[in-house]
């Protein structure tokens, strides 16, 4: 749906796939639902994921242009599988639209965050507490989520923008 609006901006359809697809895996690993305390739920799983990618792309905007497109294609991905999975959860048109334009403006909500978490101007416990949980989170589920956000992207910059885009992010 809408793909017509970012149609030009990749030469490459599937060169997000990998990257998207290594953040899915990292946001399906138990530790944020059980530890971390974020909700087994559809918002919970996509708050991980969405915070899992607003890092990723923080990251490859520090990388410059070769960053630039690398964030395009993932943002790209990220707009094509929120649209199949919510057409697949039974919601069609116009409320499909808006449902992902929402996710989106959440995901970019998410990016600006964490760009002022990453250089300081933000606390990284609140970035956090707002990206994964919108509200208060017991103290060890905020501090376990914290942490492994921390170390998520402590992995993310040691990872050239090649190897992030093939997917190797461990």
């Amino acid at each position: 749906m809408l793909g017509f609006l970012f149609r030009t901006l990749t030469a490459e359809p599937e060169r997000g796939a990998e990257l998207f697809e290594a953040l899915t895996a990292e946001a399906r690993m138990p530790h944020w639902y059980v530890a971390g305390g974020a909700p087994d739920t559809i918002d919970g799983r996509f708050a991980i994921l969405a915070t899992l990618t607003a890092l990723a792309l923080v990251r490859l905007e520090h990388a410059g242009e070769v960053g630039e497109l690398a964030s395009v294609a993932l943002t790209e991905r990220f707009i094509h599988v929120m649209e199949v999975e919510h057409r697949e959860l039974g919601l069609g048109d116009p409320k499909l639209g808006r449902t992902v334009r929402r996710l989106v403006g959440s995901l970019a909500r998410r990016t600006e965050l964490w760009r002022s978490a990453a250089t300081g101007e933000r606390d990284w416990n609140d970035a956090a507490r707002e990206s994964v949980y919108k509200a208060d989170a017991a103290p060890a589920h905020l501090a376990h989520s914290a942490e492994r956000l921390r170390a998520f992207w402590s992995r993310l910059q040691d990872v050239s923008v090649s190897a992030l885009e093939e997917g190797r992010i461990r």
